[in-house]
């Protein structure tokens, strides 16, 4: 007889182990060649102790005469707060009474709830993984009240089926406050939702952002704000540590996209912080044209294998791979041996104090069960990492 304790023991015992390996592993190809790590967690905090410079206590001299003078390394100590990630599947009573008795039934009942939680979370993870921490999805260009449609400056972020918050002058408009995507246009770069503000108009559409219910300032401190403009990053001023700044370049006005540029920018990583890009990530038009590039001179691609086993093409021996998550006009070129993520804990049921993970929904007949992690992301070397970005 199928119960409730049924349910729980699947999800512990069989799904879980699946879920939190294809989570770590099947995301995207970047995320998967990042190092996971309990270490250097101090209750709800990240701190993290990297070198800064060299020993200094190196040099030559005579035969006879001092020896040069030591001097310790020095440290910095790079810290965050760590991210509460969650994703939650629902049952209702009717369908777990339904499937009592048809054991058959109740594994496609599970099987599908987590096949949908598993692609979700997938999603979200990837798009936070190249996001900038702040959650916003993109910027809203306009908006169609009498349709409910709004246009955006990219669709990628956006799927049918998310909830989300918009914040007008950094304030929530409590009538847009978890508004479901009804369908997205990828080719009028259009989003249509259950609802709009009346106040929301195309009078101060620049004034609000979109982001995913309750993630607002809570993500991931992504590639995103690696590459950014703040003047902060890991707790610390960038402008007084020149190994937070990541090189960034932009093809100049009027030139065209070549081989050398994207080798002189390559090599600058290289020169500053003495590491050869492991990888490079780009999307749309930049990914298109570094292919058009390496076929103007090659007959063929040359292919390779990354770490997590993904197979790309190759630019002058760097893996090349796409990601829609990546701007359009932007290369990143990474070294994914300095990112850490570092959690508390790998991916787990979120249990009540009597061991239970399935709760019923005050209220409602539904049971709720949350899978959650806690963690966040840092770079050893932010200037070991690279942007090109190109017209």
């Amino acid at each position: 007889m199928i119960s409730l304790t049924t349910a729980q023991n699947a999800l512990k015992n069989v799904y879980l182990e699946v879920m939190s390996n294809e989570l770590n592993t099947q995301t995207d190809p970047i995320f998967a060649m990042i190092k996971q790590s309990t270490t250097d967690v101090y209750g709800r905090n990240i701190i993290k102790l990297v070198p800064y410079g060299i020993n200094g206590g190196v040099g030559s001299g005579t035969e006879d005469g001092a020896l040069p003078q030591s001097r310790e390394s020095h440290y910095v100590n790079f810290s965050t707060d760590l991210k509460n990630l969650f994703g939650t599947i629902e049952i209702t009573d009717k369908a777990i009474r339904a499937s009592a008795s048809d054991e058959g039934a109740f594994v496609n009942l599970l099987s599908a709830e987590m096949e949908g939680l598993l692609e979700s979370s997938k999603f979200n993870l990837a798009r936070m993984f190249y996001g900038d921490g702040t959650g916003e999805l993109s910027k809203i260009k306009s908006i169609n009240t009498a349709d409910k449609v709004i246009t955006v400056a990219n669709t990628a972020p956006f799927v049918e089926g998310m909830l989300l918050d918009f914040y007008k002058d950094g304030v929530i408009d409590a009538d847009m406050k978890g508004v479901l995507v009804v369908a997205v246009n990828r080719n009028m770069s259009t989003i249509m939702l259950d609802k709009i503000s009346s106040t929301f108009t195309n009078a101060n559409v620049t004034s609000y952002k979109c982001y995913v219910q309750g993630s607002k300032d809570k993500e991931l401190t992504g590639l995103g704000a690696l590459f950014g403009d703040s003047e902060t990053l890991y707790g610390l001023n960038r402008e007084n540590y020149s190994g937070l700044m990541p090189i960034i370049k932009s093809q100049a006005a009027g030139s065209t996209l070549s081989e050398t540029f994207i080798q002189e920018c390559l090599d600058m990583i290289d020169m500053v912080s003495g590491y050869q890009p492991q990888v490079m990530v780009a999307s749309g038009d930049a990914y298109y044209a570094l292919i058009d590039l390496i076929l103007s001179y090659s007959k063929n691609l040359d292919s390779t294998n990354l770490k997590c086993g993904v197979i790309s093409v190759a630019f002058n021996g760097v893996p090349l791979t796409r990601n829609k998550f990546v701007d359009s006009k932007t290369i990143l070129a990474l070294n994914t041996d300095l990112f850490t993520l570092h959690q508390l804990c790998d991916w787990e049921w979120l249990a009540y104090s009597d061991g239970s993970i399935l709760r019923q929904k005050e209220g409602y007949p539904t049971f709720s069960a949350t899978l959650v992690k806690y963690a966040d992301l840092i770079c050893n070397r932010p200037n070991a990492q690279g942007k090109i970005t190109i017209l």
